[in-house]
C-alpha cells in the first residue's frame, strides 16, 4: 500500500511531463499550457546553439582554415612593417617619447628638400639661365668610401649600459651639395653669341601624343620568365647618383620592371645629385633615407641587391662588413670603362656573386684589369647591354606594351611627324634643314667641343659638292655594296673635296632645286644637357668661349635644358652624334635610343659604339681625338647632301633595334643573373 502511494505522484508527474511535452493535455489558453512554452522557447534556442557549436567542431577542417589565414595575415602584416624599415620602437608601440618630435620634424623637412627638385630658371628680362642648387643633405656615406657614420640606435645592450654608451655615438655629416662645382655659364634665350637655348618640350610632346603621366610607365609580361622569376620577390637596387644620365635612368626603369611585375623594391641612392628624385617618387620607387644601417638591413632581408655602377663599391665594401655572407646575394651592373672606377672598385670585385657589363669591349677590358691586379672573379661575368625603354619604343612606333588598339605603331609614326613638326618649328628649323643631336653630360669625355670643331671645318673650310657630284656618288653606293667599294667611296667624296676646294663659296648652307624654286638646307646642332649636375664646368667655358670665337659656328648651334623627355628631341632630329673619346663609350644607351628613331649614328671607332653602329649601314665611324676632326666633317657634310642615305641607315638602325635591343631582350638577358643569384624560394 506504501509503495503504491509513494509511486502514484512520481508517474503522475512523470505522466503530466510526457503529456505536456507531447501537447496533447492543457488546451493552448491554460496556464499550465502557457507556461511550459514560455520555458521552450529558450530552450530550442539552447539547442540551436548547442548545435552550431557541434557542427564547427565536427568540421575541424574549416576551423583550422580560418586559423591558418589569420596566421598567415598577421605574419604578413609584420614582415611588411618590418621589411619596408619602420623602427622597433615604434612597430613595438613605444614612439610616444617627445624627444622623437625633432628628430621627425628633421627627416620630413629633410624628405621635403629631397622632393624638391633642381629646376632650370630662365630670367626673361636678363636672357639668363640660372640653376637651382643651394640645397643642403644629410650624407651618411663618407666621401672617401672607408667610414659609414649612421644615427645612433638603441638596442638592448644600449640600454641596459646606457651609461656607458653614451657620447659614442657615429656623428653625421652634413654636406653641401650644389655649389660645390660652378654651375656652367650663362647662355642666352637669344640668338647671339653662344646660340639659342630651346625647349623642353614636354607641353608639346603631350599636346600631340595626348599622353598623360600615368601612362608613361611600362607593364609587365606576367607570361615571361622574367615576371615568374620576381613575382613576390624583394629586390633592393643600388644608385650611386639621381642624375638624367644613363645609370641612373637605367636603374630607375629596372625598379619600375620590377614592380610592376610584382616584386617588392626599395632603393639605395648614394647621392641625392640630379633630378630623377621626383621621378622615382612618381613612380612610386621606394628611396631609403638611410644609407648606412638602415639599407644594409633591408638588404639583408631582400631576395637579391643589384648595384648600378662602379661608383657603388664603397656602399658594397661596408654592407659585406656589416653582413660578411652579403656578397652572395649582390649582382654588379657596372656601366663604367675608365681604369678610375676600376681602382676605386678592385678590392670588391671578387667578392660579389657576379658582375654584369654592357658591352663585349667592355667586358674583356675589365677581364685584362683584373688579370693585371690577380684577381680571381666568383664567376664568369655575363653580358646585360641596355636597351630602349618602352615609353621611347612606344611614341618611335615600335610595338610594345603601351600599345592600345587605338595607339597601334601605325598611328604612333603618324602622330610622330606631326610631333617633329610642332618641336622644329619651335625652334625655328626650315623643313630641309638638318639637325644633328648630341644629347649628353657636357664634358671632355663627350666630345661636344670636337664635335663643333668639326662643325667649323665643314662650314668654314670645305666646300660643298654639286648636284650631279653627289648623285654620281650615291649611286655608287646602292650600286655596290662591298666594304672595298663602301672605302673607295669615302676615298672618293674626300678627293671630290680636295679638288674643289679651291674659287667655290664654303658655306654650311646647300641650295637644292625643286619644282617649287630655290630652298636652302642648313647644319643646326643640338646640344644638351643644359643644367645637368654632370656637367664640368670649365669645359663648358671652353665650348662657350670657342663659339663666341666662330659667329658663324654659333649661329648653327641650338643648346636643350636636361630632361627625361627626350622622344620630341629624337623626333625632330636627322642624325645623331656619338663622340665619346678615351676608351670610348661604355655602351651608349642614347645610341640605340636615337636608331630606334630611323636616325643615323656618327659615332667614334671605338667601345660600345662599334659594337652597335655598323659603319656605312646604320652609321658612319670616325677616330678618336682631334685626327677624327676632318673625317667627321666630311661624314657631316655627306649625310648634308645626302638625304636619301641617312634615310637609308635610319631604316638599318632601327631594324638592328627591332632585332636586339629592346626591352625584351635585356630582361631576358636578366633572367641568367636572377637565376644565378636570387635565393630560392
Amino acid at each position: 500500500m506504501e509503495e503504491s502511494v509513494s509511486k502514484g505522484p512520481s508517474s503522475l508527474r512523470l505522466g503530466s511531463l510526457k503529456s505536456s511535452l507531447s501537447g496533447r493535455s492543457s488546451p493552448k489558453s491554460s496556464p499550465t499550457f502557457r507556461k511550459l512554452h514560455s520555458s521552450r522557447t529558450p530552450r530550442r534556442e539552447a539547442r540551436s546553439g548547442v548545435g552550431g557549436i557541434q557542427w564547427f567542431s565536427s568540421n575541424r577542417l574549416v576551423y583550422w582554415l580560418l586559423l591558418i589565414t589569420l596566421w598567415a595575415y598577421l605574419g604578413f602584416y609584420v614582415q611588411s612593417r618590418w621589411v619596408h624599415g619602420h623602427k622597433k620602437e615604434e612597430f613595438l608601440g613605444f614612439s610616444g617619447d617627445p624627444r622623437n618630435k625633432p628628430v621627425d620634424a628633421e627627416k620630413n623637412a629633410r624628405r621635403d628638400l629631397l622632393a624638391d627638385n633642381s629646376l632650370v630658371a630662365m630670367n626673361n628680362g636678363t636672357n639668363k639661365t640660372q640653376v637651382s642648387s643651394d640645397r643642403k643633405f644629410d650624407v651618411i656615406l663618407a666621401k672617401n668610401g672607408k667610414e659609414v657614420s649612421s644615427r645612433k640606435k638603441k638596442n638592448k645592450r644600449a640600454r641596459r649600459n646606457l651609461h656607458k654608451t653614451r657620447g659614442k655615438s657615429k656623428a653625421k655629416m652634413n654636406i653641401e651639395i650644389g655649389d660645390t662645382e660652378d654651375q656652367e655659364q650663362e647662355i642666352p634665350q637669344t640668338n647671339s653669341t653662344y646660340g639659342l637655348l630651346v625647349g623642353p618640350f614636354e607641353a608639346v610632346e603631350d599636346r600631340v601624343l595626348e599622353w598623360s603621366p600615368e601612362k608613361r610607365s611600362g607593364t609587365c609580361d606576367r607570361k615571361g620568365h622574367f615576371a615568374r622569376l620576381v613575382w613576390s620577390r624583394r629586390l633592393v637596387l643600388v644608385f650611386h647618383e639621381l642624375s638624367m644620365t644613363g645609370a641612373p635612368i637605367s636603374m630607375m626603369e629596372l625598379a619600375t620592371e620590377l614592380l610592376s611585375c610584382g616584386a617588392s623594391v626599395s632603393a639605395v641612392v648614394l647621392s641625392k645629385k640630379g633630378g630623377l628624385m621626383s621621378e622615382l617618387a612618381r613612380r612610386r620607387i621606394k628611396v631609403i633615407e638611410d644609407i648606412a644601417d638602415l639599407s644594409f638591413k633591408t638588404a639583408m632581408k631582400a631576395d637579391l641587391v643589384i648595384a648600378g655602377s662602379a661608383v657603388c663599391a664603397s656602399w658594397i665594401d661596408q654592407y659585406i662588413a656589416h653582413f660578411p655572407a652579403g656578397g652572395s646575394q649582390i649582382a654588379w651592373w657596372i656601366m663604367e670603362n675608365r681604369r678610375e672606377y676600376f681602382d676605386r672598385s678592385k678590392l670588391v670585385l671578387n667578392r660579389v656573386k657576379i658582375l654584369i657589363f654592357l658591352s663585349e669591349l667592355q667586358s674583356r677590358q675589365w677581364l685584362t684589369w683584373c688579370q693585371e691586379e690577380n684577381i680571381k672573379l666568383r664567376s664568369q661575368p655575363t653580358l646585360v647591354p641596355l636597351a630602349v625603354h618602352d615609353e621611347l619604343a612606344f611614341v618611335a612606333g615600335i610595338p610594345c606594351s603601351l600599345n592600345t588598339p587605338s595607339t597601334i605603331p601605325e598611328n604612333m609614326l603618324e602622330k610622330r611627324q606631326l610631333l617633329r613638326a610642332a618641336v622644329r618649328k619651335e625652334m625655328g628649323l626650315k623643313d630641309n634643314d638638318m639637325l644633328v643631336m648630341s644629347l649628353s653630360s657636357i664634358n671632355a669625355g663627350k666630345g661636344q667641343l670636337i664635335l663643333l670643331e668639326s662643325a667649323r671645318l665643314m662650314i668654314d673650310q670645305y666646300p660643298l659638292q654639286t648636284d650631279s657630284e653627289v648623285k654620281k656618288s650615291f649611286n655608287i653606293r646602292l650600286d655596290q655594296s662591298t666594304l672595298a667599294v663602301k672605302h673607295h667611296l669615302r676615298g672618293k667624296f674626300s678627293s671630290v673635296n680636295t679638288t674643289n676646294a679651291v674659287g667655290v663659296n664654303n658655306s654650311h648652307r646647300r641650295k637644292i632645286f625643286d619644282g617649287k624654286g630655290t630652298e636652302e638646307q642648313a647644319l643646326k646642332i643640338l646640344i644638351g644637357s643644359v643644367g645637368s649636375k654632370s656637367n664640368k664646368i670649365p669645359y663648358v667655358k671652353e665650348i662657350l668661349n670657342f663659339l663666341s670665337q666662330h659667329a658663324k659656328l654659333s649661329q648653327s648651334v641650338l643648346w636643350t635644358p636636361t630632361t627625361t623627355r627626350v622622344a620630341s628631341l629624337y623626333s625632330a632630329a636627322d642624325v645623331y652624334v656619338m663622340n665619346s673619346q678615351g676608351l670610348g663609350e661604355t655602351f651608349g644607351r642614347v645610341t640605340v635610343e636615337a636608331m630606334a628613331f630611323g636616325l643615323p649614328v656618327l659615332g667614334t671607332d671605338a667601345g660600345g659604339t662599334k659594337e652597335i653602329v655598323e659603319h656605312n649601314v646604320t652609321g658612319l665611324l670616325h677616330p678618336m681625338g682631334h685626327p677624327g676632326n676632318q673625317v667627321l666633317a666630311e661624314n657631316l657634310r655627306f649625310l648634308l647632301e645626302n638625304p636619301s642615305a641617312r634615310k637609308q641607315m635610319g631604316m638599318a638602325g632601327r631594324k638592328k633595334v627591332e632585332g636586339n635591343y629592346l626591352k625584351r631582350h635585356m630582361y631576358k638577358r636578366f633572367v641568367e643573373v636572377l637565376t644565378k643569384c636570387m635565393r630560392s624560394k
